[in-house]
């Protein structure tokens, strides 16, 4: 009868090992640390001090660096940026427009671990979000947005496979 009613639909009846596991993508601690690197080198080359943090898909640091004069509260914003662009799949500017034009709730950028300001962006492998990368310290987002991008570009090579 189910069966019957599966082909009736259009679809096959799922079997219990279909969905019993997920396979998913991740950055290794090495390229990480790498994004991480290169993204606190184009800050430096700007002279901007930064702080730079990796977070993997589910949002959990990977990697933290902090030049020796970026403020104290940096480690916290960057780790912050980067949660947020994983954990709503959107860069943190773009998050950060959508609350000032009113397409968002503005009570989104009270929840928790979350910053919705510039300087948040997911690191993509193959279609597939394996990581973010936030940035704090720079006068602005767009700068530590362009920072964090040179990160992503740093090892873009090994993402692309």
């Amino acid at each position: 009868m189910i069966i019957a009613c599966a082909l009736a639909l259009g679809t096959t009846p799922a079997t219990a090992g279909d969905d019993a596991l997920v396979i998913y993508k991740s950055l290794s601690p090495e390229v990480a640390l790498e994004a991480a690197q290169a993204t606190l080198k184009k800050c430096r080359d700007n002279g901007f001090q930064v702080a730079v943090a990796v977070v993997d898909r589910f949002g959990q640091p990977q990697v933290m660096l902090r030049d020796r004069f970026a403020g104290s509260h940096t480690p916290d914003t960057a780790t912050r940026k980067a949660y947020t662009a994983v954990s709503f799949r959107t860069a943190t500017s773009e998050m950060a427009k959508l609350i000032r034009s009113g397409q968002l709730e503005p009570g989104l950028a009270q929840l928790p671990h979350t910053a919705m300001i510039g300087g948040g962006l997911m690191i993509e492998a193959a279609g597939s979000m394996v990581g973010g990368i936030g940035v704090s310290g720079a006068p602005g987002g767009d700068k530590d947005d362009e920072c964090a991008k040179a990160g992503i570009d740093a090892i873009r090579d090994k993402l692309d496979f």
